[in-house]
């Protein structure tokens, strides 16, 4: 008796018998059957050995070491399971649509392997979280309600006249009432649903590591997932983090060095104001702003001054650069320093500023000195042009050959977020009337006093108890010190953002539950897809789901969504409107 598994090699062994005429014979059956058919097999099975070795000796392996790396099967029957279709084809190198996404998995070991990996994640990280540090795992309910949290929500329509349950952006709630059930510690590898603009690290439905710890700020939080990261690299992936802490950055520190806030730490490149140090004729050139920020960031790809006219030139030739040529606040100037030049091709700088410049760089023949204007305003977002732009070219350059991919892991906390940001046309935010949305959620707790005396004479200005774990330019995920009394939650709803009384009723759960003393807590979400994503070095999550959505939101295998029948909507009470 052999025990086999599915990645078992396992060869059959099989002969011509004389009577050739019968077609149901073992060996005849073989040779009919088509590349992949599933089949039962019935014969003599035996270990086959190859020879790994000569530290140690046995008689039965003359002298060196041995162990079984396959089995043989001598064939006395085979049955075919199933049939295979005439038209499938697959051959080295057959791409398989999304359609056909159960030929993806089959036929591409990498995606297989990914699956398998995020398996052996999961299960880590609910055992380490469990054994380790004394979370519990609980389940919550993915019927829930439609409730401004941020982003938008899909409803799910009941026999009940006008009545609709929404799926859960996050557990959050949730989670927030357990801490006020009196359970210590929470976690779950839950489900979550967001109705938002897919990208390539983004999908309708996602997976997270959620977790939350009463009695807790934010370092216990961002300790703990240090501690749980550090083990899952270890442990999957045989890397072994330091034991210093994770570095961090401040959301105005991330934006004005690297231009995001999500910065990889990877590779260099600061970002510098210098729109002090420029000529008056030259700012008002660079762009239709009047006194804008100007911005510049250095790269040092190669001293061959023709090969650096031509990299310029494809970059801005290419699709990728035209949303910088479009930037309604100004292109981006791009130039290249030319020692044989005056002012090393700066002339437009003005000498005083050119060699403020030189000085400031350390500017040597063809390095790129990249300008470009930004509004006059506090930071909002998660990028601004310039950081955009500066890992466009960062891309381009290592896809021709300038820069070496970068390599390792570098991870990163940002924090001290504004608690609020100016509403924009994609997030309809928790629908108040203030011109403002809470940046993360509207649960995150001020940082200090002195943001809280903010609240209502600068709510912009406020800061929030809020940290990302950044990890080579991918927002992993984000927590925060949760609102923990409910005069304060009910204060940032009516008073800061502005909801109407009706929308403010759609938390009632929640204040009751914040007034019935529930403790300090803090928590934390990382995006398990991403997370994945990231150890594997993958380029999109959809390479580490087993059945991803595409762009428009579309499982292509098994056509969802789908069209409604008036059957359906008679069932639910519904009717479609034009438009």
């Amino acid at each position: 008796m052999h025990d086999l598994n599915l990645n078992s090699t396992i060869q059959i062994v099989s002969s011509v018998t004389k009577d050739a005429d019968s077609i149901s014979l073992p060996h005849n059956v073989l040779e009919t059957l088509k590349e992949h058919t599933p089949v039962i097999v019935q014969g003599t099975v035996k270990g086959r050995q190859a020879l790994v070795g000569k530290e140690s000796t046995s008689a039965a392996t003359g002298g060196k070491s041995s162990r079984i790396t396959a089995v043989e099967i001598k064939l006395e029957d085979i049955q075919p399971l199933n049939t295979l279709p005439s038209d499938l084809i697959v051959a080295s190198g057959t791409v398989f649509p999304p359609e056909q996404r159960h030929l993806q998995i089959r036929h591409d070991s990498s995606l297989r392997e990914a699956l398998k990996f995020r398996s052996k994640a999961a299960r880590f990280i609910r055992d380490y979280l469990v054994d380790k540090h004394d979370f519990v795992e609980i389940e919550t309910p993915l019927l829930f309600k439609s409730t401004p949290e941020g982003a938008r929500e899909f409803l799910v329509p009941t026999r009940n006249t006008g009545m609709a349950y929404a799926l859960p952006q996050s557990p959050q709630q949730y989670k927030q009432i357990l801490m006020a059930s009196g359970m210590p510690r929470y976690m779950q590898i839950a489900r979550c649903f967001r109705d938002e603009d897919l990208r390539a690290d983004r999908q309708p439905e996602f997976t997270q590591v959620d977790l939350e710890m009463a009695f807790a700020n934010g370092e216990d939080v961002m300790r703990t997932v240090e501690d749980m990261v550090r083990a899952l690299w270890s442990q999957l992936l045989e890397i072994k983090q330091s034991d210093e802490a994770f570095s961090r950055l401040t959301y105005d520190e991330a934006m004005s060095r690297y231009g995001s806030d999500k910065p990889d730490l990877r590779f260099g490149t600061d970002i510098r104001r210098i729109e002090y140090m420029l000529p008056v004729d030259l700012v008002s050139k660079i762009g239709p702003l009047t006194d804008p920020i100007v911005e510049v960031v250095k790269f040092s790809l190669s001293d061959d001054i023709a090969a650096m006219r031509q990299f310029v030139n494809a970059f801005m030739d290419s699709p990728e650069a035209q949303p910088f040529i479009t930037n309604p606040d100004g292109q981006p100037g791009i130039f290249i320093i030319d020692s044989r030049r005056p002012l090393q091709g700066l002339q437009s700088f003005g000498f005083e500023a050119a060699e403020q410049l030189e000085e400031i760089l350390q500017l040597q023949d063809g390095d790129l000195v990249v300008l470009q204007a930004r509004k006059n305003a506090p930071f909002s977002g998660g990028s601004t042009p310039l950081g955009n732009l500066r890992l466009a070219l960062h891309k381009a350059a290592v896809k021709q050959g300038l820069l070496p991919t970068p390599q390792g892991f570098a991870f990163t906390w940002i924090t001290d977020f504004p608690l609020f940001s100016p509403n924009n046309d994609s997030d309809p935010g928790q629908g108040g009337s203030a011109g403002i949305s809470s940046t993360h959620h509207p649960f995150t707790a001020p940082k200090t006093a002195a943001d809280v005396d903010l609240l209502l004479t600068n709510p912009l200005q406020v800061k929030a108890d809020h940290y990302d774990l950044v990890v080579n330019g991918v927002e992993l995920g984000g927590g925060s010190r949760r609102i923990h009394n409910a005069a304060m939650q009910e204060f940032i709803m009516r008073d800061v953002l502005k909801m109407t009384e009706e929308r403010i009723k759609d938390f009632a759960h929640l204040l009751a539950v914040l007034s019935a003393g529930c403790p300090p807590h803090a928590g934390m979400a990382l995006g398990f897809d991403r997370l994945i994503a990231v150890m594997l070095g993958k380029e999109s999550v959809r390479d580490v789901i087993a059945f991803p959505k595409s762009g428009k939101g579309e499982d292509m295998l098994v056509k969802s969504p789908t069209r409604m029948t008036e059957e359906q909507l008679k069932t639910y009470h519904l009717r479609l409107r034009d438009g």
